[in-house]
């Protein structure tokens, strides 16, 4: 009797009255998954590679929350029984992924358990409503070894010979092996990190954020800007080992590899949404241009 009333009254808490029928649910994804993410703070997410992890996590959530006021208020939403079968999936690849460290599974059953959810509470209909987070929570999943060594090789190649141009054009010492960088009495090698795979899906998710959070109503706008993303990634990237280049050169390997390298990877990113956001405004200034070029015409006809 007294655990009874004990439940009872834990569940008439301000904040478990407020999540109602909810708070088991997140409790339960709570004890399946704080393991698996405080593993992945202390493993991969705090390599250079993985390190966007926790921030497309933090992104997506806070999308899924900003969205779901529109799936939770919609009377159309009709709960859907196939979500039983992705709470079947999920579990298999948490149990796959948790007994044999296969991060790939463990991550991906927290995206087909959320998907669940809402399947189970409000239907199709429902997760058409939310369905870019957990699109977004795709980029935290990361990709084989060798899927990532076969495409990232040229990409580094690609930066290696552009920065490689780029920095004798202007008069600086600079000779190409490969991936290595010969600049005065010191060799770089580009990394994956600098110019891998990871790096391009991740400033490529960035401008997937953009994308949906601003909502151009122009289709045009938005395919272009989408297009564009992937080569505005690659040229932050070259930004990126030459200013890690030039660092080395001029104030020794040291610092190449130090705090300032840090410092590049921050580049690396402020330049990716720089060059969004100028691309964006582009983008923004031909589309009016067009519509003020249509609009006398149009007053013309009428």
């Amino acid at each position: 009797m007294d655990s009874t009333m004990n439940v009872a009254a834990f569940q008439k808490l301000p904040v478990f009255h407020k999540m109602g029928e909810w708070w088991p649910i997140a409790l339960g994804m709570v004890i399946l998954f704080v393991p698996t993410f405080y593993d992945l703070m202390h493993g991969i997410w705090a390599t250079e590679e993985q390190a966007h992890g926790p921030i497309i996590l933090a992104l997506s959530l806070w999308l899924l929350y900003r969205q779901w006021p529109r799936m939770t208020q919609d009377s159309t939403c009709v709960k859907s029984a196939s979500g039983w079968a992705f709470v079947g999936i999920g579990l298999l690849l948490y149990i796959l992924g948790r007994s044999q460290q296969v991060l790939a599974f463990e991550i991906s059953s927290f995206i087909i358990l959320l998907t669940a959810i809402v399947l189970l509470n409000f239907g199709w209909r429902g997760f058409a409503k939310v369905w870019f987070p957990f699109f977004f929570m795709l980029f935290m999943v990361p990709l084989p070894g060798q899927v990532v060594s076969l495409l990232t090789m040229p990409m580094k190649m690609a930066v290696s010979y552009v920065t490689e141009h780029i920095l004798f054009w202007v008069g600086y010492p600079i000779a190409r092996t490969g991936v290595i960088l010969q600049v005065g009495q010191y060799q770089l090698l580009v990394a994956d990190a600098c110019a891998g795979l990871q790096t391009l899906l991740t400033l490529e998710a960035l401008g997937l954020f953009y994308l949906n959070v601003v909502r151009h109503t122009a289709v045009l706008r938005n395919v272009v800007l989408a297009l564009l993303i992937i080569p505005i990634s690659f040229t932050a990237n070259v930004i990126r080992v030459i200013v890690l280049t030039l660092i080395t050169y001029h104030f020794g390997d040291a610092a190449g590899q130090g705090f300032l390298h840090g410092f590049a990877g921050m580049v690396l990113f402020l330049t990716a949404l720089s060059l969004i956001l100028a691309t964006d405004s582009l983008l923004q200034w031909i589309v009016r241009r067009r519509q003020r070029r249509a609009l006398p015409s149009s007053e013309g006809k009428t």
